[in-house]
């Protein structure tokens, strides 16, 4: 039974991932790619089949794959989610201006993040 809760709960975090990643697609606030490497690691331990799916991918399929082997990623998506963390958290702090310890909170995420992001390995040529 607990198998069975984790699998399900592995899958529908996948799917919640896919669809993050893909209004990420659209939306220049949100980014795509670490959304969509969450979703490939919850389908990795829960679905071969949507794992697949994702790798097949033509246009989120080569860096996953490049992620999946290496755990590395290109230099401009590393720069490009670093540039969408900090503008999406700048809009959310500027809107809640006057409320600093949400503020506060803010800017320590984004830094958490931009740290994470910054520590990740770039692919070599």
């Amino acid at each position: 039974m607990r198998t069975k809760i984790k699998h399900s709960l592995l899958i529908f975090l996948g799917w919640f991932f896919v669809i993050l990643g893909a209004i990420g697609a659209v939306l220049p606030l949100l980014p795509t790619t670490p959304f969509l490497i969450l979703a490939l690691t919850c389908f990795a331990e829960s679905s071969p089949r949507f794992h697949r799916m994702l790798l097949a991918n033509k246009w989120f399929g080569p860096p996953l794959a490049q992620w999946e082997k290496s755990k590395t990623i290109r230099r401009e998506i590393k720069h490009k989610a670093m540039l969408l963390i900090i503008a999406t958290f700048s809009l959310s702090i500027f809107v809640l201006s006057g409320r600093l310890g949400l503020q506060l909170m803010l800017i320590g995420l984004c830094l958490i993040l931009l740290i994470f992001v910054f520590q990740l390995k770039e692919a070599t040529k």
